[in-house]
């Protein structure tokens, strides 16, 4: 791989929501975490799980497939909580399965952003062509912040 290649590749963190998979950037993976009890907080959107203790730390948790009007499922093992941070803000999210790390180039990140549902779309950094796959990239940040105003 040649060094110019490799300066325009990003790792993401590959998960699976009712059998898609989506990426998020690496850089704001913090940790991976197995379910752990969710405290319920009164009066937070029903996609908003609750919070838990990470070692200390106080961190909202966002059911994913709820946020994004997905079927319920039931949580397996392989169930997990991706936490990220950036900008000091700490936040769960609730996957069915964290299945790897890979390499994107930045060459094979197309937008999708005329595919309609703009509520949606907004928080898509776009599809990251993977051999066979295409994997949806999220901008988590948005997310948050969304869901943080709501």
């Amino acid at each position: 791989m040649s060094e110019a290649v490799a300066l325009n590749t990003t790792q993401f963190v590959v998960f699976v929501l009712s059998n898609e998979e989506y990426g998020l950037d690496i850089q704001i993976v913090n940790t991976i975490e197995k379910m752990i009890p969710i405290t319920r907080v009164p009066k937070t959107p029903t996609y908003i799980k609750g919070v838990i203790n990470l070692r200390g730390d106080i961190a909202p948790i966002m059911d994913l497939r709820e946020r994004f009007d997905l079927p319920h499922s039931e949580e397996t093992e392989e169930t997990r909580i991706i936490i990220v941070k950036f900008e000091e803000i700490q936040f769960g999210i609730i996957v069915d399965e964290v299945k790897e790390v890979i390499n994107i180039c930045e060459d094979n990140i197309e937008s999708i952003t005329s595919l309609g549902n703009e509520g949606l779309m907004e928080n898509i950094l776009g599809a990251g062509k993977v051999d066979d796959r295409v994997i949806t990239l999220l901008n988590i940040e948005k997310l948050v912040n969304i869901s943080i105003k709501e």
